[in-house]
């Protein structure tokens, strides 16, 4: 069954924009220099003709990641769930930019807010692209991840090593991901998908872990649930979680996407962080406010040209073939930390 993506559009017939619409045009311009004119290039939406990419129009994946304001939501809320795991907190303070570093290279432990926009660009480029790109947009946007994910190995200060390519720790990383926009969606969607056409999302997007390299992946939410609590022995308050949230936050519009977040972790994520929900009426209220600042966004962006040019690339239907992620586990070509980045 096809999937409905959104409402007719209502034309603005009034000689100046609606405040909404000029919203709209100041959301757009920032997102057009922040992040489509920084990690859009060379992607490809609108070619070539017939290609379904890796999902295609009837997809759950087109519908759910249509809404952009959830589908960023959703990166932040895995973002956060997988940081629970102390190798991956490890990696970002010693192989990205989220860090701030002091003068010797060493981490100072805070947030870097400019390597924390360039990671937020170059994942919303990868989600947005493996979406709606081309099938080779999609798969040399994987290529990169994956180069990038080869550079990633070494010693946590505890003496134990890790490893971005360990199957183990990309199977973790794979079930935040899925959970965190699959939950963002159906908790803030105007008309999210649930149960079975929910479950339609879930097994597409196993495609996405399998040409990352990721093994055994769930392909439910159910299983997605189960599989996330496997790894509870292992997880932590890491450090990179405490300073970014509760107490340690002194800004109201940060506490109040901190608390949506934790509202959106597993009870037993949640308790890690010292998180309960409040009483029904509060939880319904406070999720009220996010659903409308979420939504109230995207009526103000609209739909992203990106959508639009992957539609107008199918609208005289599928004539290529869909295809399976070609990768195989070992074959890329080795390629140090300078040569990756100069490739993105």
């Amino acid at each position: 069954m096809p999937l409905t993506l959104g409402a007719p559009s209502i034309p603005n017939v009034l000689p100046f924009p609606l405040p909404h619409q000029l919203m709209g045009m100041w959301l757009n311009g920032r997102f057009d220099d922040a992040v489509r004119a920084k990690f859009f290039r060379g992607m490809q939406f609108g070619e070539p003709e017939g290609d379904p990419g890796w999902f295609g129009p009837d997809s759950a994946t087109w519908y759910v990641h249509a809404h952009t304001p959830t589908l960023i939501f959703g990166l932040q809320c895995a973002s956060y769930l997988e940081r629970l795991d102390p190798s991956i907190f490890w990696m970002g303070v010693h192989h990205s930019r989220l860090v701030e570093k002091a003068d010797d290279g060493e981490p100072t432990g805070r947030i870097d807010p400019a390597g924390a926009a360039v990671r937020l660009g170059h994942s919303l480029a990868f989600f947005i692209g493996t979406a709606y790109g081309s099938t080779d947009t999609a798969e040399k946007l994987a290529r990169t991840v994956r180069a990038m994910h080869h550079t990633i190995k070494g010693t946590r200060p505890d003496g134990l090593a890790y490893d971005a390519d360990d199957p183990d720790w990309l199977r973790w990383n794979y079930a935040t991901v899925v959970w965190g926009i699959a939950t963002a969606h159906e908790i803030y969607h105007p008309r999210p998908l649930r149960g079975d056409a929910l479950d339609r999302y879930y097994a597409e997007f196993v495609r996405v872990g399998h040409a990352l390299g990721g093994t055994d992946l769930p392909a439910t939410k159910a299983d997605t649930l189960a599989c996330l609590e496997e790894y509870l022995p292992r997880l932590a308050l890491t450090h990179g979680n405490a300073i970014a949230t509760g107490i340690n936050l002194t800004n109201p519009a940060q506490g109040a996407v901190d608390w949506a977040i934790r509202d959106t972790m597993p009870e037993w994520a949640a308790q890690l962080v010292m998180h309960r929900p409040p009483n029904p009426i509060e939880r319904r209220a406070r999720r009220s406010v996010v659903w409308s600042a979420l939504n109230g966004l995207q009526a103000s962006m609209g739909e992203l040209p990106e959508f639009a040019a992957a539609r107008a690339r199918v609208a005289g239907g599928v004539t290529i073939a869909h295809t399976e992620p070609q990768y195989v586990v070992g074959t890329d070509p080795a390629l140090d930390r300078a040569e990756v980045e100069a490739a993105l």
